[in-house]
């Protein structure tokens, strides 16, 4: 157990952590969510960005995405527009979030031919990263080029692996990319930790989690988050479930995460 971390005295700059894994399905998303919901909780000023053109991150925290005049697609392609115009703040006290639909899923396309192309979210967020203590990018389950736009921007990568067998196949690629994007564009990105999620107590789920401890050693955090149906309760809620149900399972899992994740040096 990691002991409730102390309040800031004062907010920012920004650590900014890309929350990343190209298969989809393994509670990236929610991670998000849920782990910047318990980070606003502790008194931490958090932004999620959510860089996914299925807009889940955005509908999960109340916002309607496709009413929003200004989301993070038109942010990458105003190069004058004020980025502060973008964000939303939602009903969360301290939580704040720049919205995506559909629009973003033709980002991709457009980027190849952009100037600095794997930066141009790393420009978009700068003006942001004063204001805030954490900035949580939800990438798109892909090794796309919106995906090393995000590992670009980042200091660190957090990455939710689903405890089953395929989920922990895909993660390999993952890693070749993140080392890719570390060789030729971003030197100092780190891999804070991999996320077991979606564990129930079955032969299969615990040789999948032994299989993650032998790949990963340390960097795997020490809490686990179970697979549970108060997690789309709190979807349909358009809550974090630390919010929505807090004395649950899970919101205890992911508020222990957290605690975690400020205690490793992750975030203040």
């Amino acid at each position: 157990m990691f002991a409730a971390p102390e309040l800031l005295k004062e907010h920012g700059p920004a650590v900014i952590i890309a929350m990343c894994n190209q298969k989809g399905g393994v509670g990236k998303t929610t991670s998000s969510i849920n782990i910047a919901g318990a980070l606003s909780q502790y008194g931490r000023r958090v932004l999620v960005v959510d860089f996914d053109p299925q807009g889940a991150a955005t509908v999960g925290l109340g916002i309607n995405g496709n009413r929003t005049e200004n989301t993070i697609y038109t942010a990458l392609f105003k190069p004058d527009m004020d980025i502060h115009d973008a964000v939303v703040h939602t009903r969360f006290p301290g939580l704040d979030v720049i919205p995506a639909n559909i629009d973003l899923s033709a980002a991709e396309v457009q980027l190849v031919t952009e100037m600095g192309r794997e930066r141009v979210l790393s420009s978009v967020l700068k003006p942001l990263v004063p204001d805030y203590d954490v900035i949580i990018i939800d990438c798109q389950p892909s090794l796309g080029l919106l995906t090393v736009n995000a590992l670009t921007a980042a200091d660190g990568v957090i990455i939710p692996v689903a405890a089953e067998y395929f989920a922990l196949r895909g993660v390999a690629l993952l890693m070749q990319s993140i080392k890719k994007v570390q060789d030729r564009i971003n030197a100092d990105l780190k891999v804070y930790g991999v996320l077991p999620t979606m564990y129930t107590v079955t032969n299969h789920s615990k040789e999948v989690l032994e299989r993650i401890y032998e790949a990963f050693g340390d960097k795997v955090f020490h809490t686990v988050i179970s697979r549970s149906i108060k997690l789309p309760d709190a979807t349909v809620a358009a809550a974090p479930i630390t919010v929505y149900a807090p004395e649950h399972k899970v919101a205890k899992e992911y508020r222990e995460v957290t605690r975690e994740i400020i205690a490793r040096g992750i975030v203040a």
